[in-house]
C-alpha cells in the first residue's frame, strides 16, 4: 500500500530525509521511530502530497504516484498531522460536513458516516460544541475523525497520541489497533511506549536516514537485545558467594556470574547467558535448598537499544549478529532497498546509503558566481533537484556613496 524508493528531501544545503526506502502492506500498523528532527513529520507530509520531494526513484500510495497523482493519493488517506487542522468557529459537526464536501461525499452517506466516526472516537456527545472550546485531546479526537471520515484505505497518522491524557492515550491504542483490521496504518512517535503497543513492526530514522526496519522481536534480537539480558538472582545460603557463583556459571547458557552486594541474609547476583536462564536456575537453588528473594529476568528494551542505536554508541558487532542471523544490512556504498515487512534491515548510523550532503559552492577568497535556489517543484517536474543552487546573471552594481541619489533605475522613475 505504501512504497517509498531512495527518497531525499533537502532544504537549501540541510538534508531532512536521506536517501530513504521501506514499504508497507495492506493491513500493516507500521510504527515509523526516530528522535525530534529525525525527518518523520517531513516524509509524511511528502506521502500525503502536501510538500514536494527533492528526489526519489519511486513514491506510491494506495496505487496512486504521489509525484505524478497527488490527488488520487489524497482521495485515498487519511492524514491526521501533529497540529490538527481545525475551524475553531465551526461545531464538530459543523467541521466534519465541511470535510465531507471535500471529499464529494453525497448527503445521505455523509450523514450516517459523522456519527459513526464521532462515536468511534468518543466525541459524539460534542457536536454540537464550537471547535474552539474542546480541549487539545478533544481537538486530537475530531482530527482522528476527519481522518476516518472518508474511509480510507491508508491512514497516516502523526503523534496521534500528542496532548492527550494516560486514558485517553489508552482508548487512542486500542482504536489504532482496531483500525488495522480496516485500515493500512504508518503511524510516527518520538515515544517508544506508544509505538511498542501499537505498531508489531517498525521503522527505524535518523538524521533523515534508515537505521534499522523489522518486527520488534527482531530488532531487539539483532540488536542485542537477546545477548544483553541478565537474570538478577538474590539468594540466601550458608555457602560462600564464590561457591554459588561457581555452581550458576556451571549452569548450560550461562556466560557469566557477577557477584553483587550483600543485602542482611541475601547476596544478589547477575546471571548472563543465553535466553531466559529463570528455569534452571530455580532448578539448581531448589536441589540447592537456597532460599530465593529475587529471581528475574532484565532484557534491554526497545526504548534503550533506539537509544543506543541513534546515539551511535550500539556496537558494530550485533550488525553482523543481524547478517548471520538471516538479516541484509545495507552496504555503505549502496542505496537501501525497499524494507520487506517480514524481514529485517539495520544499518549503522552515519553510514547509511544516502547521497553526500552538498557543500557550499566556492572558497573564501575568491570570485563567487551569484546563485539561488529553486524551490518551484513543478520546475522541470520530479526529475529537478532543489536542493541544487541554480546561476543567474548579477545585478547591477549600486552606488550606495553618500553623494549617490540611489540606485539608476530608482532615479528614472522619479518625476
Amino acid at each position: 500500500m505504501i512504497e517509498v524508493s531512495e527518497l531525499t528531501r533537502r532544504y537549501g544545503t540541510l538534508t531532512a530525509v536521506d536517501d530513504l526506502s521501506f514499504t508497507v502492506e495492506r493491513g500493516e500498523v507500521v510504527g515509523f521511530l526516530g528522535p525530534n528532527g529525525a525527518g518523520k513529520t517531513t516524509t509524511m507530509r511528502i506521502l500525503s502530497g502536501y510538500l514536494p520531494a527533492t528526489r526519489a526513484k519511486r513514491l506510491m500510495v494506495a496505487g496512486h504516484d504521489v509525484l505524478r497523482d497527488s490527488m488520487g493519493v489524497r482521495r485515498s488517506i487519511g492524514y491526521l498531522p501533529e497540529s490538527v487542522p481545525l475551524y475553531p468557529e465551526l461545531r464538530v459537526d459543523e467541521m466534519m460536513r465541511f470535510q465531507g464536501k471535500l471529499h464529494r461525499m453525497d448527503r445521505a452517506e455523509l450523514k450516517g458516516r459523522i456519527d459513526t466516526v464521532l462515536d468511534r472516537v468518543g466525541v459524539l456527545d460534542r457536536k454540537k460544541q464550537l471547535v474552539g472550546t474542546l480541549s487539545r485531546g478533544l481537538k486530537q479526537r475530531v482530527g482522528l475523525a476527519v481522518a476516518l471520515l472518508p474511509n480510507p484505505d491508508v491512514l497516516i497518522l502523526d503523534e496521534p497520541t500528542s496532548g492527550l491524557d494516560p486514558i485517553q492515550r489508552g482508548e487512542v491504542r486500542r482504536l489504532i489497533s482496531e483500525l488495522s483490521a480496516e485500515h493500512t496504518v504508518l503511524l510516527s512517535s518520538h515515544i517508544l511506549a506508544e509505538i511498542e503497543s501499537m505498531a508489531p513492526r517498525v521503522v527505524i530514522i535518523h538524521e533523515g536516514a534508515k537505521v534499522a526496519d523489522g518486527d520488534q522481536a527482531s530488532i531487539l534480537t539483532a540488536l542485542g537485545g537477546g545477548q544483553g539480558g541478565h537474570v538478577a538472582v538474590e539468594i540466601a545460603s550458608p555457602l560462600e558467594a564464590s561457591k554459588i557463583s561457581e555452581l550458576m556459571a556451571s549452569l548450560p547458557g550461562v556466560s557469566g556470574v557477577e557477584t553483587g552486594e550483600r543485602l542482611g541474609i541475601h547476596q544478589s547476583f547477575r546471571v548472563m547467558g543465553e535466553g531466559d536462564l529463570r528455569e534452571d536456575i530455580g532448578a539448581l537453588a531448589m536441589t540447592q535448598s537456597w532460599a530465593l528473594r529475587e529471581l528475574s529476568w532484565n532484557r534491554p528494551t526497545l526504548e534503550e537499544l533506539f537509544t543506543r542505536l541513534v546515539s551511535g554508541t550500539l556496537g558494530t558487532e550485533h550488525v553482523a549478529a543481524a547478517r548471520e542471523a538471516g538479516a541484509a544490512p545495507t552496504a555503505p556504498a549502496a542505496a537501501p532497498a525497499p524494507a520487506q515487512s517480514s524481514g529485517l534491515s539495520i544499518e549503522p548510523v552515519g553510514q547509511g546509503g544516502g547521497s553526500a550532503k552538498p557543500l557550499p559552492l566556492g572558497t573564501p577568497g575568491t570570485a563567487q558566481p551569484k546563485t539561488i535556489y529553486s524551490l518551484n517543484p513543478f520546475d522541470r517536474g520530479a526529475s529537478r533537484d532543489l536542493s541544487k543552487p541554480v546561476s543567474v546573471d548579477a545585478p547591477a552594481p549600486v552606488d550606495l556613496s553618500p553623494n549617490s541619489d540611489g540606485p539608476e533605475e530608482d532615479q528614472e522613475q522619479r518625476p
